[in-house]
């Protein structure tokens, strides 16, 4: 492509790229999913999703938000056929995106939300790829916590390519973590099995193997990805590693929990729908 042509194409994309972010950004606001991102950016690829990604994430830090830790999507099979795609991604986790086990969560806070069960990494010291190994991974662990993630959608329909949910970092909603931490030596992350839970009934099952073949390759896939781009996953940081089921969607009212093995459970209760119109 001609120097010329090739400028005028960067500099449509970075257009492109900034009215998507807008467009999400606008959806988080206002409640109102919006169309595809790859509809209106056709050419977009996963560079393009990345840097729609990181637009929002300027703005949430500019208004006074914090990265609390990352969250790595789309790592079981069980996922990618969920979600039409055929590779992880990663996702910013805010620190207003963290919520209390114990306190109902307004559904309405989310557009069209679904939990997955997933393990929760808290790192004792920073890691930065490349060349992570699992063994490095295991020393910058502090500990295990059980976790649910609250997946939400700004596209409608959930109809997502993978340029679509990395450009709405990684379908985020929020986290909510359990209170027993555990050794990550005290548990084979591989063979540990997981009972997703919606109102006493049982919605799903996996194992942590599901998750890249263990948890623990989902955080070092992290460190090696975010290290080439200058990120360092810090002390402190809380790494979500993917989950271990299917999601299952929730509605006003639910209750959801899921039972780690070794790792103990976590629970989240959804207010009823009563309750939301009274706030």
């Amino acid at each position: 492509m001609p120097t010329g042509l090739a400028g005028q194409h960067d500099s449509r994309t970075a257009v492109l790229n900034a009215e998507a972010a807008e467009r999400l950004l606008a959806a988080y606001a206002g409640g109102e999913p919006a169309e595809p991102v790859i509809e209106r950016h056709p050419a977009a690829d996963v560079s393009d999703a990345y840097a729609i990604q990181r637009a929002q994430v300027v703005r949430w830090i500019a208004a006074g938000d914090q990265v609390a830790g990352y969250k790595v999507g789309l790592t079981s099979r069980a996922m990618q056929l969920q979600s039409n795609v055929d590779q992880p991604d990663y996702g910013h986790l805010m620190r207003s995106m963290f919520a209390p086990e114990h306190v109902p969560i307004p559904a309405t806070m989310f557009i069209q939300p679904r939990v997955e069960p997933e393990v929760a990494f808290v790192l004792s010291r920073p890691l930065r790829g490349p060349g992570v190994t699992i063994a490095d991974a295991v020393c910058a662990i502090d500990c295990l916590l059980p976790a649910l993630e609250i997946i939400d959608s700004r596209i409608r329909d959930w109809r997502i390519t993978i340029v679509d949910t990395i450009a709405d970092n990684a379908s985020s909603g929020a986290v909510v973590l359990g209170g027993r931490p555990v050794s990550p030596r005290a548990i084979d992350l591989r063979l540990a099995g997981c009972v997703l839970y919606r109102n006493g009934e049982i919605a799903a099952t996996g194992v942590g193997g599901a998750v890249l073949g263990s948890p623990l390759n989902s955080l070092t896939w992290l460190a090696n990805t975010l290290g080439p781009l200058g990120v360092t996953l810090e002390a402190g940081h809380v790494v979500l590693t993917g989950s271990m089921t299917r999601a299952t969607p929730v509605a006003p009212g639910d209750r959801v929990s899921a039972s780690f093995a070794g790792l103990g459970s976590v629970s989240v209760q959804f207010a009823p729908e009563q309750q939301e119109a009274a706030r």
